[in-house]
């Protein structure tokens, strides 16, 4: 899971900061933001209780593909959100491999 630990030690900080904005900035037009926030919150919590173990985040990131339609970035929004599924695709695929 090392490679899972890399993205995620180089992406949780930046997704912590960006995904309320971007469910605040979007979530009035694309309220399906609203879920991906409520997973990713629980999914942090996950992590930080899991620090030196592997947490069981399958069916977290099973709702993120469904929510997001495998990470489809919508095509009026901003940078910002385009980053947040990017960096929760990129989290995902490490989990995976």
């Amino acid at each position: 899971m090392t490679n899972f630990n890399q993205v995620k030690e180089r992406t949780l900080k930046t997704l912590a900061q960006y995904v309320p904005i971007v469910a605040r900035v979007h979530g009035e037009s694309h309220p399906e933001f609203h879920d991906v926030h409520r997973v990713f919150q629980a999914m942090q919590v996950k992590l930080n209780e899991n620090v030196g173990g592997q947490p069981e985040l399958e069916a977290d990131f099973e709702q993120l593909r469904q929510i997001t339609q495998n990470y489809t970035v919508p095509v009026d929004v901003c940078e910002s959100y385009e980053a947040v599924y990017q960096m929760l695709a990129d989290l995902d695929k490490a989990y995976h491999s």
